[in-house]
């Protein structure tokens, strides 16, 4: 299934770095000697349950609480009321703010959502948390309140919460002189992350402190802790935050949620550990989702190919309340536009808008599909208006080397590589020329075959994370990260970064994360930023200990030092991929034949990671493009509240794929790495959805709806016979 072709140019490695080391996180993992929130012991917990919001917007009365506290098993039960003086979430700046949102722990007055904590209730045993959740009913009205479910359908200027807004050059002029005009409009479906392990939290209360220790399944600990200290207006030296093994999390485990404040408040409250773990259905119903980002552009380009504007705008939509990240989608939507070409003149705007839906935020990727998707159309549709090869269109577009390093008005700087070459590589790996001549013989047979490229940009997130590593007397070395990890082996990656500063075995490196504890203060894992930012931060952090050395072999004492590495800017990794798929008319049933990637991650320190990355990525690239999404009836129900209802890949899914990998060192941090836990996400759908409308062209099917299901694409095909037909 998986095809190595090319594992970079750069053979001057160290003996540690660029060496496909086998992950020292399995052997626990596969033999069950995993950790995970749901293995924590507590000792005689409460057990916490949610009833839920049944309508998706409405005017919330007091519900029978008296009655729920007397059932058996219950201990106590809570209303809105009872929590309505607690802080809220913070929210990244990362847009102009224009408006105010609510964060309520447990609904109070109105209800915004279907599936919206509206009471707690905490039991003896999760059986009795869970009668007592059937038991309990709350009021509601209705009349007169009407749902909004998606951004594109608000007409309220309240409901707008985020904006920004980037031009440069003349974007008149350029229109004005353009030979041609293309527009491209699409509508990303709603995407549930869905990682094995639901959202789940251990809250151990410590009565001779009057503190908390909390396991949480977490990508941001100290995050976590530091919200809580704000929230519940206590003390951070009372709240200790621990991520164990972390059953993925894709940007889902990135914010704090009302369920997890509500457990810690009641280990508090009632001085009492506690215990929450979310059903499937629960996290589909509340935990927050990803996509959903409504895009429309126009392209304006000259006879000869060459691109000369582009007008787009982005608006995502927000839920009914807001993740620590929920701007981060709109944002890069915009931001990354126009990716890897040069377009001297464009206007680019986003705008974020509240839904009557469960929150939307982060999610593999957050918003570089939808930049990538949208400027891959503009590309294709270029392509088909002109009669060029989209190959030789976008190399015509590419930016050169000698073009990056240069600020856009976004505040985006490419940073390195070399984007024309890469699209060579692929096109080589793909043996393009040949794909294109047998495409036309199979035409001919009566075949309907698609080829798809598409061309994309990562970048690597900012900021810093912190590192502590300390030599000890037996040569053994202590490494402390701020960051976390979720399956991503970043214990062995650390660790072979260290190991090459210190020259020793790795099994003499111990490699700690997401302990509030015993780790410095850092971000977390987010935005594939954890080897390029947190990575630098072990580097620089190891590299000082060596400096106190001072040239001698091994210490008397421990030697540590703490390090807080803030990176120079954004490493930008990018890539390219190519797509090869069938589809049978009479059915819509579409069969990928081949995907072939290239992609620059920078300095690579394991290549089998670099591997899992990209391969995992492009599994949930291909569900996005073909299976998954959420989807809401106009009352605003869930009608995908389950697995049985909203589909995921499953490895028959999965076709041939070939990966090659170009290795252009980042300038932007001293490891010189770059992302590529997104890359995925972000290159595949539109190389299918190109592909897909490129087998569909002969049957004149100009556009299609993702996900491409074989209905969606059969309906496509009788619309554009029947249009054929009427003209």
């Amino acid at each position: 299934m998986l095809d190595r072709l090319g594992e970079g140019t750069n053979k001057s490695r160290p003996a540690y770095q660029g060496q496909p080391v086998l992950r020292r996180e399995d052997d626990r993992l596969i033999t069950g000697r995993g950790c995970f929130v749901g293995d924590v012991p507590l000792e005689n917990p409460l057990h916490l349950a949610f009833a839920r919001s049944p309508v998706a917007i409405g005017r919330l009365a007091l519900g029978n609480l008296d009655e729920i506290q007397e059932l058996e098993g219950v201990t106590t039960a809570f209303e809105g009321r009872h929590v309505s003086d607690l802080g809220s979430l913070s929210v990244s700046t990362v847009l102009e703010k224009v408006g105010f949102v609510p964060f309520p722990i447990l609904a109070e007055d109105m209800v915004q959502f279907v599936g919206q904590p509206i009471a707690a209730i905490l039991a003896e045993t999760p059986d009795a948390a869970l009668d007592a959740i059937e038991a309990y009913y709350a009021e509601i009205e209705t009349d007169g309140f009407e749902p909004i479910l998606a951004p594109n359908g608000s007409k309220k200027d309240q409901d707008v919460i985020y904006s920004g807004h980037w031009q440069d050059g003349d974007i008149s002029s350029a229109f004005d002189r353009a030979d041609h005009v293309v527009e491209v409009e699409i509508s990303h479906s709603r995407l549930a992350p869905s990682p094995m392990e639901n959202r789940a939290i251990a809250v151990e209360y410590l009565p001779a402190t009057d503190s908390v220790k909390i396991w949480l399944s977490t990508q941001t600990p100290h995050r976590a802790r530091s919200e809580l200290s704000e929230i519940l207006d206590r003390p951070a030296e009372q709240i200790h935050v621990i991520a164990p093994d972390v059953g993925g999390a894709f940007g889902m485990k990135a914010s704090l949620y009302p369920e997890e404040i509500m457990a810690v408040w009641s280990a508090f409250d009632l001085q009492r550990s506690v215990r929450w773990t979310s059903t499937r259905n629960e996290d589909l119903l509340s935990a927050s989702h990803g996509r959903g980002i409504h895009s429309a552009a126009k392209l304006a380009f000259s006879s000869d190919g060459k691109f000369e504007g582009l007008i787009a705008e982005a608006t995502a939509p927000l839920g009914a309340w807001l993740t620590t990240s929920s701007a981060i989608p709109g944002w890069n939507a915009a931001r990354i536009l126009p990716g890897p070409y040069d377009i001297p003149n464009y206007d680019i705007q986003t705008k974020g808008q509240l839904t009557n839906t469960a929150p939307v935020g982060i999610y593999r990727g957050a918003g570089r599909p939808e930049a990538a998707m949208l400027m891959e159309r503009l590309v294709e549709k270029a392509a088909q208006q002109l009669g060029l090869d989209p190959g030789k269109l976008r190399e015509k577009n590419l930016l050169t080397p000698d073009q990056l390093g240069q600020r856009r008005q976004t505040g985006v700087l490419l940073d390195s590589g070399n984007y024309p070459e890469g699209l060579k590589s692929l096109l080589s790996a793909a043996d393009y020329k040949v794909a294109k001549a047998r495409q036309a013989e199979r035409r001919a047979q009566g075949e309907y075959v698609g080829l798809g490229i598409s061309f994309f940009v990562e970048p690597s997130g900012t900021g810093w994370e912190s590192a502590r590593v300390c030599l000890n007397p037996d040569g053994s070395v202590d490494v402390y990260t701020g960051g976390s990890t979720q399956g991503h082996g970043r214990e062995t990656a650390y660790a072979q970064i260290v190991g090459d500063v210190f020259s020793c075995d790795l099994d003499k490196i111990t490699v700690t994360a997401g302990n509030t504890e015993v780790c410095p203060a850092g971000i977390g894992a987010l935005a594939s930023r954890s080897t390029a930012i947190g990575g630098s931060a072990v580097l620089k952090a190891a590299q000082e200990v060596l400096q106190k050395m001072g040239g001698r072999s091994h210490p008397q004492e421990p030697v540590e030092a703490t390090v807080i590495y803030d990176c120079e800017g954004e490493a930008w990794g990018y890539g390219c991929y190519f797509t090869q798929l069938t589809i049978d008319p009479p059915t819509g049933e579409m069969s990928i034949e081949k995907i072939v990637c290239v992609d620059d991650a920078g300095t690579v320190i394991n290549p089998m990671f670099v591997e899992g990355q990209i391969f995992g990525g492009l599994v949930q690239g291909l569900g996005e493009a073909t299976l998954e999404q959420i989807v809401y009836n106009e009352e605003g129900q869930l009608v995908t509240g389950s697995l049985m209802d909203y589909g995921l890949p499953r490895a028959s899914d999965i076709p041939g794929i070939t990966l090659e990998q170009r290795h252009t060192q980042s300038p932007q941090n001293p490891l010189g790495s770059k992302g590529v836990g997104e890359a995925g996400t972000i290159g595949l759908p539109p190389a299918i959805l190109n592909a897909a409308l490129d087998a569909l062209a002969p049957l004149g099917v100009t556009d299609l709806t993702m996900p491409l299901t074989s209905n969606n694409i059969w309906q496509a095909i009788q619309d554009a016979q029947q249009s054929g037909k009427q003209k």
